[in-house]
């Protein structure tokens, strides 16, 4: 199973990470996650934080920002339905042949 992370412990990583006073192994010893991932989260960090000084979010990009995380919810809800029935399905095949 995957790991989630919020957004505030990834932030709190991709700091560290920029920074430098530490290692990425270093890092990711701490912080219990892979190498990789920090990197990516730093990459991702250093693009986007021009707009950190922004003064105004606009309110399209936070109902966007909403409708996107309803519907990755929704899509993993469907994933685990779809798993269990998966699982149910092989379990009937197996009694009755």
């Amino acid at each position: 199973m995957r790991k989630s992370f919020t957004k505030e412990f990834r932030a709190k990583v991709a700091l560290a990470a920029i920074r430098g006073d530490k290692t990425i192994a270093e890092i990711a010893s701490k912080f219990d996650v892979h190498p990789t991932q920090i990197t990516a989260w730093k990459k991702i960090a250093m693009q986007n934080m021009d707009s950190i000084f922004e003064r105004k979010k606009s309110k399209k990009n936070n109902k966007q920002e909403k409708l996107i995380d309803e519907l990755y919810k929704k899509i993993g809800s469907i994933q685990m339905e779809n798993d269990w029935f998966k699982k149910k399905l092989n379990l009937y095949h197996e009694r009755n042949g």
